[in-house]
């Protein structure tokens, strides 16, 4: 998995050309939209001085925009529109993301949403309490430990957004990837691990809105996922990485 590349290309244009400026880009769009390597895009406008405008635009590698993008019929057609602004351009350079990433507190977290600590801690023994009934998955949990269910509201929390709990107390994502090796995890058993997620969500009062349910869901599927590849008997283990932090929109940089 490359890790995705940021372009920006920032314009002064006249303010009589603006109109036109934002109409070509308004139709380059289509190209860019089109483009297997273009992950996203965005003109904005200067605030302060109507006559700067930044582009900005996701690429999923520098070599796939300049190698792939440019050299494919896309561009000829995107370059068609934007080329009488490229006198106007004062900066088009390639950015790599860093770590230094996150949200404010205009956006909740989906831990706080939930109801915080004790949300989780009433989800995993809900949770549990169906587990050791199950005929597929009580195998798996055999001989359970006391705190598991703990460890696991601890984890859930932190990947919602809650305190570090789970780092401070047991370790990052390797150690918990660590509790899956060998046990050669299941399809099915995966499945039935994500219902029963679910239906103990509803046992545990968690918010029944279609943006939680949603991101919740798809961390369950993306975490019960890589839980059964690193189950395999063939499994390399992940290096040192972080508690993944899961949004509302968005899956960590992490694969198998």
């Amino acid at each position: 998995m490359t890790e995705s590349t940021v372009e920006y290309v920032r314009y002064r244009i006249p303010a009589e050309k603006s109109a036109e400026f934002l109409a070509a880009y308004t139709r380059a769009a289509a190209q860019l939209a089109a483009a297997p390597s273009c992950v996203d895009y965005e003109l904005a406008r200067c605030e302060e001085d109507f006559e700067h405008f930044v582009l900005r635009i996701t690429w999923t590698s520098t070599e796939d925009h300049v190698q792939g993008f440019r050299k494919s019929e896309l561009f000829a057609g995107f370059y068609a529109e934007v080329q009488p602004y490229i006198p106007y351009i004062q900066e088009m350079r390639h950015y790599t993301p860093t770590t230094v990433r996150g949200t404010g507190a205009s956006v909740p977290t989906i831990y706080a949403w939930a109801g915080g600590a004790e949300a989780f801690t009433r989800l995993t023994d809900a949770f549990y309490a169906k587990v050791v009934k199950d005929d597929v998955l009580a195998p798996v949990f055999e001989g359970l430990a006391p705190e598991h269910a703990m460890h696991v509201a601890l984890w859930l929390g932190e990947v919602f957004g809650g305190p570090p709990a789970y780092s401070e107390s047991q370790g990052g994502h390797g150690h918990m990837v660590a509790m899956h090796l060998g046990k050669n995890i299941t399809e099915v058993q995966r499945r039935r691990w994500v219902n029963l997620l679910q239906d103990a969500a509803d046992d545990a009062g968690l918010p029944t809105d279609a943006e939680f349910r949603s991101a919740f869901l798809a961390y369950a599927e993306w975490g019960t996922r890589l839980a059964v590849h690193f189950s395999a008997p063939d499994a390399t283990p992940p290096g040192d990485q972080p508690v993944p932090k899961w949004t509302w929109g968005a899956t960590p940089p992490y694969h198998a």
